[in-house]
């Protein structure tokens, strides 16, 4: 397994991921043939779908050929997004790390390591790799095993595509959809969030800023967080302790924001939900041309997002902000659609023409509003 870092510090990256590894499910059963051929159906359609996306976008991503697209299995997504989160998050550990020798918990964090913290984020991230079809990396470090694209502050912002195999064909199975399209329906979402942070320079550095303004305004006890992920992964065990209280249903994000914090993770939302719903909408919209079952597709997987797996399924969905991601999928699509409909897919596409021309979050939830201070100020 390849170094994700230094195993020191408030993280054991690398235990993260030996846990996680060690505890995820198995995919589904298939042949060594018949993952060989999924594979390389996902690869095609991925490459079909970039043609398909900026034809029905309008939008211009010359650089996303320099983006690579892997189609990895649970564990490699867990490698992925491990080295992802060690480089987004490295700023807040830093800053933890410096308070946590004079803070009340400080003794305790120390004898409890950056172990612990990694055992407990492993089980974490072998929960959700069982979940995820595809996502777009956008602040991607390159490294042997996964390349990325150019380096950061390169256009393409060093991103790439990830495409979790396993999970493709397990959901395919379970909401009993033809394969081809599925694959081809899900390649669409993933290639628009790719077309997004390729055709717009600014957009990766806009959102690393304000990820990062968000986490320098943390004022939290180590200890906190920690008792946050040791709450999630205990629900993974087997629930909250006995005789513990519930909180409320608060996400992990909501329990450490400070004031500044809420406005900035309100910006976040909208942005989020835009890139989102505009995923959701391009997916449908081309749909249609090209994935004859789309309705079908479509009204099985709602169901499905609705619904989740479990009780247990539902609690850590709450506990680590999911649920929040569904709304903003529900959310976002809505934004786009009414735009669209209101001054066309060129008017629309003012949204990507600089961080002042994204939607508020009070815009998400009224398309009207952003219409006028876009549109009709720009035209008076």
């Amino acid at each position: 397994m390849t170094s994700i870092g230094a195993s020191s510090g408030m993280v054991d990256w690398n235990l993260a991921v030996a846990t996680a590894t060690r505890l995820v499910r198995p995919g589904p059963e298939v042949s060594r043939d018949e993952a060989r051929a999924v594979v390389a159906e996902l690869r095609r359609h991925a490459k079909a779908s970039e043609g398909h996306v900026r034809g029905f976008t309008r939008m211009d991503a010359e650089d996303a050929h320099d983006t690579p697209v892997l189609v990895v299995d649970r564990p490699g997504w867990v490698r992925a997004n491990v080295a992802g989160f060690r480089e987004i998050l490295k700023p807040l550990l830093e800053k933890m790390q410096e308070r946590r020798g004079g803070s009340p918990g400080g003794a305790v964090l120390g004898a409890v390591g950056g172990k612990v913290t990694g055992v407990e984020l492993g089980m974490l991230l072998s929960f959700l790799s069982s979940r995820v079809l595809g996502q777009y990396e956008t602040f991607a470090p390159a490294g042997r095993e996964l390349p990325a694209g150019g380096p950061s502050g390169s256009p393409n912002g060093g991103g790439r595509l990830l495409l979790v195999a396993p999970n493709i064909v397990h959901v395919e199975r379970e909401l009993d959809v033809d394969p081809r399209d599925f694959r081809l329906w899900v390649c669409l979402h993933e290639e628009t969030h790719r077309t997004q942070f390729t055709a717009v320079p600014w957009l990766r550095d806009h959102l690393e800023g304000e990820i990062q303004s968000f986490l320098a305004e943390t004022d939290v006890d180590p200890m906190t967080v920690l008792e946050r992920v040791r709450e999630a992964a205990q629900s993974l065990a087997g629930g909250r302790p006995e005789g513990e209280e519930d909180d409320g249903g608060r996400s992990l994000v909501e329990l450490v924001q400070t004031p500044a914090q809420r406005e900035i993770l309100g910006r976040l939302t909208a942005v989020m939900s835009l890139l989102e719903g505009h995923a959701d909408f391009v997916m449908d919209g081309v749909g249609p041309q090209v994935v004859p079952s789309v309705a079908e597709i479509r009204e099985k997987f709602q169901q499905r997002r609705a619904k989740g797996a479990s009780r247990l399924d539902v609690a850590l969905r709450k506990l680590l902000g999911l649920d929040a991601k569904l709304k903003q999928y529900r959310d976002g699509e809505r934004f786009v659609r009414a735009v669209v409909d209101q001054v066309g897919m060129d008017g629309f596409n003012r949204v990507w023409t600089s961080p002042n021309t994204l939607p508020t979050k009070s815009e998400i939830a009224k398309p009207a509003d952003w219409v006028t201070r876009v549109h009709r100020k720009a035209e008076s």
